[in-house]
């Protein structure tokens, strides 16, 4: 496609069915959350705050990586991407909600008791008590809420305003023209990517492995960016794709296809080396304290255990090996939403051992509370993409990306 017939003033309007559906979603959520809570025990009130958690922090996870995905785009002064960062930056200018959300679900059920109470309940530090834990105890220094919600609200809250401030600095770039706003960009995105990078894995300790506080693994941090990674760059492709099968953002061919595949191929990858590492050294270490993790995934959990590894390694490496479906939006699209599934089914069982353990299921909640966070997902960035042009038209390598061939 020639420059010349590209409308650098596209917006892309969010109407009709679609923005019908996601509120469909939302509601239905709301629904199936009222339905655990006022419908149910405590056990089905804990599984429903480890849905709650689940998607919360899923749907954090995507927007801080969406905040990631330009930040490494910046820093590594990439050309081919110029001209899809519209969306990225609508997922990154969703994080502040997101963020809020899952401090929101973590407050909680910290204080209803419903999650984290391997280390937050009564007795477990006090010397003397029925219910004193030695472990515990020695971890209560950076396990106690005051420290753990700060961390969480510090964390996010940094995430949270580089987001803001890379998709300012893009909408300045519009409108002013130059280098001034790109510069920006690319230093404090030297800056995020330090920070990111330091203070992920201890955000993933955080709210996903004290979860089960007297297990740990150094690996987890990274196991836990792999996921977020690859589900983001599946979470852009799908958004790509049906944009462009709804008649915008033609200027995206499938060189630019190929790369978002090449991503999610390599990355998947990777996710599957840390997690098979991470499984490797526990199972050869064979002691109880670390083997106890895997033991209650193959007890209560061996159907997605093995669901987990063939949706999140079998389907990108056999789907995506091939240069051809790389570059072909069927296809691409096709192994995009299975990643997308499959790692809430690695969600899944990293948390729900850890909070309902035995006591799992699958029905009403995990579906609905999964429908309303897609929901609120879609209405969301689909709204902060209706904002703003597709396309960022002063981006100085934005001829690069137009004319990107691979």
């Amino acid at each position: 496609m020639g420059t010349h017939n590209i409308n650098f003033s596209e917006q892309f309007e969010f109407t009709g069915k679609v923005k019908t559906l996601s509120i469909v979603g939302i509601i239905l959520g709301v629904a199936a959350i009222a339905y655990g809570f006022f419908a149910g025990d405590k056990i089905m009130h804990e599984r429903t705050f480890a849905n709650l958690l689940l998607m919360a922090y899923y749907f954090a996870c995507v927007c801080m990586s969406g905040t990631f995905f330009l930040a490494v785009q910046y820093v590594a002064q990439a050309g081919w991407s110029a001209s899809i960062l519209r969306v990225p930056q609508a997922m990154a200018k969703t994080l502040p909600i997101a963020a809020v959300i899952l401090i929101v679900v973590i407050s909680a059920g910290l204080y209803s008791h419903n999650l984290y109470h391997h280390w937050h309940a009564d007795g477990l530090t006090v010397e003397g008590s029925p219910n004193y834990d030695a472990i515990i105890a020695g971890k209560s220094v950076f396990l106690n809420v005051p420290f753990f919600l700060g961390r969480q609200v510090v964390f996010l809250g940094i995430y949270s305003i580089f987001s803001i401030l890379f998709v300012k600095f893009s909408y300045n770039e519009d409108l002013a023209g130059g280098l001034n706003s790109y510069r920006k960009s690319f230093k404090n995105a030297c800056i995020f990517l330090v920070i990111y990078g330091f203070t992920t894995p201890v955000f993933a300790f955080d709210t996903i492995m004290s979860l089960e506080a007297h297990w740990f693994s150094t690996m987890f941090g990274w196991y836990n960016f792999a996921a977020m990674w690859v589900s983001s760059l599946a979470t852009i492709a799908v958004i790509i794709i049906l944009l462009r099968r709804a008649g915008y953002m033609q200027w995206v061919n499938n060189s630019h296809l190929h790369n978002l595949g090449q991503f999610i191929f390599g990355f998947s990858i990777f996710w599957t080396y840390v997690w098979f590492a991470q499984f490797l050294l526990i199972y050869y270490a064979n002691m109880p304290e670390e083997t106890v993790y895997f033991y209650k995934r193959f007890e209560y959990y061996k159907f997605w255990f093995f669901l987990n590894l063939a949706m999140n390694f079998l389907a990108p490496v056999l789907l995506l090996m091939d240069r051809d479906n790389k570059r072909t939006d069927v296809k691409l699209l096709f192994v995009s939403i299975v990643v997308l599934l499959g790692h809430w089914v690695d969600y899944y069982q990293m948390i729900m051992p850890g909070t309902v353990e035995a006591h799992n299921g699958f029905g009403i909640i995990e579906i609905g509370t999964a429908l309303g966070f897609v929901g609120l997902f879609t209405f969301t960035v689909l709204t902060a993409l209706s904002k703003k042009p597709l396309i960022a038209k002063n981006h100085p390598l934005l001829q690069e990306s137009l004319h990107h061939q691979l």
